[in-house]
């Protein structure tokens, strides 16, 4: 109904902070807006802005006035069909207020439910703390080795629906059906809800949104005390699962609770409880809807009540209001499945997506390597051999022609092998680039009659990769019968591989290529894989933005904003984008951007790759580094482009004497490659820093730590170098992609393409060189967004290129920064700035 259009607020009395700054009004509006207008919104807001905490308030804020209008709705659409029938005013007025009362009383009985579990698990609390909690024991036996239930055990599926491709949905429907006979346990069709899916990277990220969320003030005047939103955090079984032998054991986690699911008796996991036994599921359903918390609470939750919380989560989705959960699982239309999440008209926001079109082209970039595809057709023929005359003719088809598909692919690894050894002279690898279709043509006309989609289809129904491989582990368990090292593989299935490969054949040619690497080397036969890219982004996304009421893309840095226009969201009109970038909350003058295009010697500055090697730029980039040692105080950090080039300064200014002159002011450290030690890194960096933190007060010739990182790697994304960590952030050139690489050079021609495809009038623009601009300064935005943090903070921003002087390459800078850069014509003006903004500082002006 048109007159129950939601009004953007002026104010938003959830946000914690009164009164919160301008902008972060401006964003919550824009979210609103955004949202009631079922708009796809790119933002952009500075880390230190309360970015985390204003999404959540605009949306929210919607969420709760919509559920208002939804009652509105029903109301006023029952006053109407009572008016239409000409029912007497009284009949009217009596129906509406029963309708209400009603409506209450489920309020009241769902929070009372809530309000039960929360008493619940607060005695449980008291009792554990009273006494130490006993670990159950685990009960587990190895499968079965009776023959006679090898043959059920190990038969393919056959599926009601091919579209039941996973055991949430299962587990839901043998509940369902226990519902239809009248199960008065079974609460399975509970009515669903407006709900906002909020989406980040990494689990330490959503658990940091839960502290945001604790932060909103409740709902002013609600009768029944009810909280914000009911908030159900999703993770995978790595994170959740509490059955401990199963962990034990080792292998995919995955594949071993399925098969614990598919147990029957004391066999089954003892934490998944049968559907018979369905109110235990109910139980922890609502001790995680009473009682907003994180992945980690939830798997206490779970040990708590001795109850899976895994799919005790996923039982709790339909009447949760704020579902968090790393992205890479909302961006597959598998994943969600597998959740039992339905994004359909529902809000979803994806935090971080500053590097959203890359992980979405990874997450869907497919390898098979020829070793996993003979192993597979080795379980496949082993299996096949033991079973054949126990299948139905429908399995028997279709594994018949899924063998004949992997022979011929393996066929054709075999042959490719053989051509690139044959090669004068011998290459250590070659690539070969093809579609989808090419590939398929070149497995021969009996490959090319096989429908591909309904293999696929039958693979996921029939779940028979887990069964041949199960089969495959029994195998093996006999013929290593009495040895006590041996384990159970419990690896995902090499069959699941093959499967994935399938369904990226049957993309359309436009949207992906085929990358057939063949690797040489020494003592060894050819290694031959085979790489399916994803080159369109858009399609995949375009699933979420059909579904979704509106989507909001939110980041610290987003800019350059082009490329979510141009390679994400093509297909849809202006009208349909709304984009928002605010300032930074600090004052203008707590942040200095410089512009270093010249060096100590008056030569302009450049850090192309050829110039990289030369030992005169290394030696002026030492001298350069040495005068803002001197002059930076506490934290300093510089970003390189490479490893490579990092490590070659690194053995040159240790030769010079340049690291030990740097030593005698501040203690120097080097990113590892190695990403498992980066935590100790900056755990003895600011150790370095908070020890020498006073040390300029007291004129000590030590002023805190220098770090040098590469860009692109851990320390230059979703690490905080707030305050002292931090005084002064260094980046050294354009750390552009490598242009041989065979996989950037097809993403660059595919975006060219289009771009020509969908702008054929527009002229002077290459769409790929502006892709490949783009990678490299989301790069540098993402390194120099490390370092102002909140309101009160400040730092330099230092780029060191006289490139990053040019228009085109600061109009990619974040709105934040590049309104303020100041362009040094030379050296010593950059000195003179950093002294005067270091001593303004210093002073408090």
């Amino acid at each position: 109904m048109d007159n129950l259009q939601l009004t953007t607020p002026d104010n938003f009395p959830i946000f914690p902070y009164d009164p919160p700054y301008s902008i972060q009004v401006d964003l919550m509006r824009h979210l609103f807006s955004a949202i009631e207008n079922k708009q796809v919104a790119i933002v952009e807001s500075p880390t230190g802005t309360g970015k985390s905490l204003t999404l959540l308030s605009g949306s929210l804020s919607w969420l709760n006035d919509d559920k208002e209008r939804g009652q509105k709705g029903r109301f006023a659409q029952l006053e109407e069909t009572y008016s239409k029938e000409n029912a007497p005013s009284w009949i009217i007025k009596q129906s509406i207020a029963l309708a209400r009362q009603t409506y209450d009383l489920e309020q009241e009985d769902f929070q009372a439910r809530l309000d039960k579990a929360r008493q619940k698990e607060e005695s449980m609390r008291r009792m554990s703390q009273a006494r130490a909690r006993k670990r159950q024991k685990v009960t587990h036996d190895s499968q079965s080795d009776d023959g006679e239930d090898e043959e059920e055990k190990f038969l393919p599926e056959d599926a009601d629906d091919d579209n039941l491709s996973n055991e949430v949905k299962d587990l839901m429907r043998k509940l369902q059906q226990n519902a239809q006979k009248g199960d008065k346990t079974g609460d399975t069709e509970e009515p669903t809800c407006t709900k906002v899916f909020y989406a980040s990277r990494t689990h330490s990220q959503l658990s940091q949104l839960q502290v945001e969320f604790e932060k909103l003030k409740p709902i002013v005047g609600d009768a029944i005390g009810r909280s914000i939103a009911r908030v159900v955090p999703l993770g995978s079984r790595k994170n959740l699962c509490i059955n401990e032998g199963l962990r034990a054991r080792g292998g995919d986690l995955d594949e071993g609770c399925r098969e614990l699911l598919n147990e029957k008796g004391k066999k089954r996991c003892q934490y998944l409880p049968t559907p018979e036994d369905d109110s235990r599921m109910q139980d922890i359903r609502d001790h995680i809807l009473a009682t907003p918390r994180d992945i980690e609470d939830l798997a206490e939750l779970g040990r708590e009540l001795k109850t899976c919380p895994y799919y005790g989560s996923r039982r709790a989705i339909k009447q949760a209001e704020l579902v968090v959960l790393p992205y890479n699982l909302l961006l597959q239309r598998n994943s969600r499945e597998a959740l039992g999440v339905d994004i359909t008209d529902q809000v979803v926001i994806i935090d971080e997506a500053h590097n959203l079109i890359d992980t979405i082209l990874s997450i869907h970039t497919v390898s098979l390597s020829d070793t996993i595809l003979k192993k597979s057709l080795q379980q496949l023929r082993a299996y096949l051999q033991r079973f054949r005359k126990l299948l139905t003719p429908r399995h028997a088809l279709h594994l018949r022609r899924l063998t004949e598909f992997m022979v011929a692919l393996d066929k054709y690894c075999d042959d490719t092998a053989k051509e690139a050894s044959e090669k004068t002279p011998i290459v250590p690898s070659c690539d070969i680039m093809m579609t989808p279709g090419d590939l398929v043509a070149a497995l021969g006309k009996k490959v090319q009659g096989i429908n591909l989609l309904e293999i696929e289809a039958y693979l996921k129904s029939s779940k028979v990769a887990r069964k041949i491989s199960g089969y495959s582990d029994k195998l093996a368990e006999k013929e290593m019968a009495g040895n006590k090292e041996f384990r159970r593989s419990g690896n995902n299935p090499p069959l699941h591989a093959v499967q994935a490969f399938i369904l990226t054949l049957i993309n359309a040619n436009e949207d992906g290529k085929i990358i057939v690497t063949t690797t040489m080397s020494k003592g060894s036969s050819p290694a031959v894989t085979l790489k399916y890219q994803l080159l369109n982004p858009s399609r995949v996304f375009q699933e979420v933005v059909d579904d979704a009421r509106a989507v909001i893309l939110a980041g610290g840095t987003m800019a350059p904003m082009s490329d979510f226009r141009s390679q994400l969201l093509p297909y849809l009109s202006e009208q349909k984008i709304s984009l928002f970038s605010c300032g930074h909350v600090m004052p203008s003058e707590n942040l200095k951007t410089l512009v270093v295009s010249r060096g100590p010697t008056g030569n302009a500055l450049l850090f192309k790759h050829q110039q990289q090697k030369d030992p005169a730029v290394m030696t002026e980039l030492g001298q350069i580094l040495s005068n803002f040692v001197n002059l930076v105080p506490d934290g300093l950090v510089v970003f390189f482009p490479s490893y490579s080039f990092l490590n070659a300064l690194r053995a040159k200014w240790k030769e010079t004497g340049v690291l030990d002159r740097w030593g005698q002011k501040k203690t120097v450290f080097f990113e590892p490659q190695d990403g498992g030690s980066v935590e100790n890194v900056l755990t003895e960096y600011s150790d370095a820093i908070r020890n020498k933190v006073y040390s300029r007060i007291e004129h000590s010739k030590t002023t805190g730590a220098i770090l040098l990182a590469v860009v692109g790697a851990k320390l230059s994304e979703g690490l905080n170098f707030s305050d002292n960590l931090a005084r002064a952030v260094v980046v050294v050139g354009l750390p552009f992609a490598n242009m041989g690489s065979v996989e950037l050079k097809e993403r660059m021609r595919f975006v060219k393409e289009l771009d020509e495809k969908n702008n054929p009038n527009a002229k002077g623009k290459d769409a790929g060189m502006e892709l490949y601009e783009n990678l490299c300064m989301k790069a540098v935005n993402q390194s120099i967004g490390r370092a102002i943090r909140h309101r009160n903070d400040w730092a330099a921003l230092i780029l060191l290129d006289e490139r990053y002087a040019s228009t085109r390459v600061r109009a990619k800078l974040p709105k934040w920064i590049g309104e303020g850069v100041t362009v040094a014509e030379t050296f010593g003006q950059t000195i003179k700035e950093l002294g005067q903004f270091y001593r303004a500082r210093r002073m408090g002006t």
